[in-house]
């Protein structure tokens, strides 16, 4: 989006968006979306759901080629990133990234799409991802609105993963499943791809964007121990790149989550020589993109 306006009239600017004082607010990366297609390659079909009309939630669903009608398949939830301000689940990259995902781990994938700030300040973010996981786990009974998910779902082999800002959701629901929990539905993993907890200017934005926020020591902006050890799954696995100035923030979480007393196992894959996201800005034409995909894929493989 082309950005004007008079700068005495700014409220607020970073990297992502500027806000005025008429509460007109601008993005500097345009949010593109594409509507749901079937791939003729693959076999993955895709649809849109709603989750809420009111505030505003849906989800986009992929279902992976069928080859035994009465076998189950994994469920991944994915959370997308975008500093919490810009992209989308419908937008070309989003939904290429999660089809290969689909088609690689052979799972049922829900792709969530939830409201962005600054028009919808966090935690709105986090409120949309657990009601959109709360939808999925609705279908444990088989009775629920998305005969995917009530046909070929395993609920016992819930994953639950995100890039960027969509790992920051990831880990904040994971804390929220463990003592809340989920009936009929268990959650056996979290991948956690380059997220984002805090680093250098990025603390400040996110500050903004959540105006009823805790400080820099914020739980959801930086992992308490006591959320940790309550993750409500046994297996994690974090991506890291190494040019990645969030590669820092990412180590040291999984130094904390060994040391909080959480009982599950950790492991960490650093995409070396690689940036921030790679894999979506080679449109997952790369070999080391093509790594990550099957290096998730097998993480939900080997439950």
């Amino acid at each position: 989006m082309e950005v004007t306006g008079n700068d005495a009239d700014l409220l607020y600017d970073c990297r992502f968006f500027r806000v005025y004082k008429d509460g007109r607010a601008e993005r500097f990366h345009p949010i593109h979306k594409t509507p749901p297609s079937d791939d003729p390659i693959t076999g993955v079909r895709t649809k849109d759901v709603v989750i809420s009309p009111e505030p505003a939630v849906s989800a986009r669903a992929f279902l992976p080629k069928i080859y035994v009608p009465t076998r189950k398949l994994p469920v991944l939830f994915y959370i997308h990133g975008g500093g919490f301000c810009f992209e989308s689940a419908f937008s070309p990259r989003v939904h290429s990234y999660v089809s290969s995902l689909a088609t690689e781990a052979d799972v049922i994938a829900v792709s969530v799409e939830y409201r962005l700030a600054p028009e919808h300040p966090i935690p709105a973010c986090y409120e949309d991802s657990w009601a959109a996981l709360e939808w999925v786990a609705s279908h444990s009974k088989r009775n629920g609105p998305e005969p995917w998910l009530n046909d070929h779902a395993d609920f016992h082999r819930v994953f639950v993963g995100g890039d960027s800002a969509g790992g920051n959701i990831s880990h904040t629901i994971m804390a929220r499943v463990g003592p809340t929990r989920l009936p009929g539905v268990k959650v056996v993993g979290s991948v956690l791809v380059h997220p984002f907890f805090g680093g250098k200017d990025d603390d400040q934005m996110w500050l903004y964007m959540c105006p009823e926020n805790k400080g820099l020591e914020d739980p959801r902006l930086k992992p308490a121990a006591e959320d940790m050890a309550r993750i409500g799954c046994k297996r994690v696995l974090v991506f890291v790149a190494e040019k990645d100035h969030l590669m820092v923030v990412g180590k040291r979480y999984v130094e904390e989550l060994r040391k909080s007393g959480w009982g599950g196992t950790v492991e960490i894959e650093v995409n070396e020589g690689e940036e921030y996201v790679f894999f979506q800005k080679d449109d997952l034409k790369s070999t080391k993109s093509v790594a990550l995909i099957k290096r998730f894929a097998s993480f939900i493989k080997h439950v």
